[in-house]
């Protein structure tokens, strides 16, 4: 059980393990540890599997651009994982971990970041994550139909932020204990 008491309001944000790093179960453990070591609480998880169009769809700003076709196949070439991360700052925290999106740059001026330290190329960074809080509303959405954002803010945020929570072992998830 965790005692994590939170001053200032939890933001929720989505965090994608892309096919390179779930593909290989020690790349995605070590994804999935730093989100522990970093104190997120994962409401939310899943493994899933993207057909070309669901790609597509998430990914319709970038049509037309060079990277597009490779990006969308890659992402419907194997399984997904999903994450709905809490956390104060939860947006600008992941992105920190997760590190420049070009792989090459992570390298030089992140190394200790997620796609410094694990990502292949620019396609194959490891991660995702949402860039703004309108981004990760639409892209919750978009992986976790079922999930509720606004009522998870006005019912469910108070009381992860007041705690005590703890970390399921077999969901992979943070849950609120009962007093």
């Amino acid at each position: 059980m965790s005692t994590f008491r939170w001053s200032r309001s939890l933001q929720l944000t989505l965090a994608v393990i892309k096919p390179d790093a779930v593909a290989h179960p020690i790349i995605s453990d070590a994804v999935h540890q730093r989100i522990i070591d970093n104190k997120f609480l994962i409401v939310r998880n899943k493994e899933l599997q993207w057909k070309a169009k669901d790609s597509e769809h998430f990914y319709h700003e970038h049509a037309g651009r060079f990277f597009y076709q490779r990006l969308v196949e890659f992402m419907s070439s194997g399984p997904l994982r999903a994450y709905i991360l809490a956390h104060e700052d939860a947006i600008q925290l992941w992105r920190n971990i997760m590190g420049p999106t070009k792989v090459f740059r992570a390298r030089i001026t992140a190394p200790e970041t997620i796609r410094g330290d694990l990502g292949l190329t620019d396609t194959r960074n490891t991660t995702h994550g949402s860039d703004s809080v309108e981004s990760a509303c639409r892209e919750i959405s978009v992986f976790f139909p079922e999930f509720d954002v606004s009522n998870w803010y006005k019912e469910q945020e108070p009381l992860y932020r007041a705690g005590p929570i703890c970390y399921d072992e077999e969901t992979l998830e943070h849950r609120l204990v009962e007093k």
